[in-house]
C-alpha cells in the first residue's frame, strides 16, 4: 500500500486554525466528541482519585475541560496560538508546544490524554516517548488515532494526517516509548462501511460538519448500541489504547 506524501523527517503537520475553530463551535453538540467525551470519563472513573493530568494536542481544549470537571489539575499543550489562545479563553492553563519536545518536566503527570495527535507527527516515535517521559511511574496515556491504512482518504489529507494505524502499529510506537499497553480497541465499528463509502466517492467529505440534529442523535444512537455489543476487536474508524509507564 502506497503511504502519504510527508513532510520532512520530524515535522509536525499543522492543523489549520480554522479548522481548530469549527471544532470548537461544534463539539458540544456533535455526536463524534460527545462519544469522545464519554470514553475520557469512562477512563477517568477506572483511574479513580483525580491527580495532574495533560492533553497533548488539546485543539480548543474540549477535553481538557472534561478533567477539569472530573477534578482533574489539567494543562493543555497545543502548536497552534490560536488554539492555546482558546483555551486560555476558557481559563484553561495551556502552553505552546511540539508534541515531539513538550514543554513540561518529567515524572509528573498521572494521566495524558493524546487524541488524534500521532497522526499528524512523522517523528511518532519521538511524541509518544515525550509521553512516556512527562508521565509518573504508573501513570496512564490514553491515546486515540484514526484506524486502518485501507480508509485513507483526501479526507485524511485536509486534516493534515501523515498516517493511519493497524493496532500492531500503534501497540509498537507506543511499547517503543517504554508504556506497556493495557488495552486496544476500536471505536465506530458500525460506522464503518459507511464512513469507507462516503470517503472514497467524494475527494474530499467533512465528517466533522454541523449535522442535521435527526441525524446527529442517530449517529449518537449508534455508538451507544456499539457500546453494547462484543465488537471492539472488530476493525473500526478510530483506534483507542490505553498504557501506563512501569514504575
Amino acid at each position: 500500500m502506497r503511504w502519504p506524501r510527508r513532510a520532512g523527517i520530524g515535522a509536525l503537520v499543522p492543523v489549520d486554525t480554522i479548522e481548530i475553530q469549527r471544532v470548537v463551535d461544534i463539539e458540544d453538540d456533535n455526536w463524534w466528541y460527545r462519544e469522545r467525551r464519554g470514553i475520557i470519563a469512562r477512563e477517568l472513573r477506572r483511574i479513580g482519585v483525580p491527580g495532574q493530568a495533560v492533553d497533548v494536542g488539546a485543539a480548543g481544549g474540549g477535553n481538557t475541560r472534561v478533567l477539569m470537571e472530573h477534578g482533574w489539575q489539567a494543562v493543555a499543550i497545543d502548536s497552534a496560538p490560536a488554539a492555546v489562545d482558546l483555551c486560555l479563553a476558557q481559563g484553561i492553563v495551556a502552553y505552546l508546544g511540539d508534541a515531539r519536545f513538550l514543554p513540561l518536566p518529567s515524572a509528573t503527570y498521572d494521566l495524558a490524554l493524546a487524541l488524534n495527535v500521532l497522526e499528524h507527527v512523522d517523528d511518532d516515535r519521538a511524541a509518544a516517548g515525550e509521553i512516556a517521559r512527562v508521565l509518573r511511574p504508573g501513570g496512564t496515556a490514553l491515546v486515540a488515532v484514526p484506524c486502518d491504512m485501507e480508509l485513507w482518504s483526501a479526507h485524511d489529507v485536509a486534516l493534515g494526517r501523515v498516517r493511519r494505524y493497524a493496532r500492531a502499529d500503534l501497540a509498537g510506537v507506543l511499547e517503543g516509548a517504554g508504556l506497556r499497553v493495557e488495552r486496544l480497541w476500536n471505536c465506530n465499528v458500525l460506522l464503518r462501511p459507511l464512513v469507507r463509502w462516503r470517503r472514497h466517492r467524494a475527494r474530499y467529505c467533512e465528517d466533522m460538519a454541523d449535522v442535521p440534529p435527526v441525524v446527529n442523535e442517530l449517529l449518537g444512537l449508534v455508538g451507544a448500541v456499539e457500546r453494547r455489543l462484543p465488537v471492539r476487536s472488530w476493525p473500526g474508524v478510530t483506534l483507542f489504547a490505553r498504557a501506563y509507564r512501569p514504575g
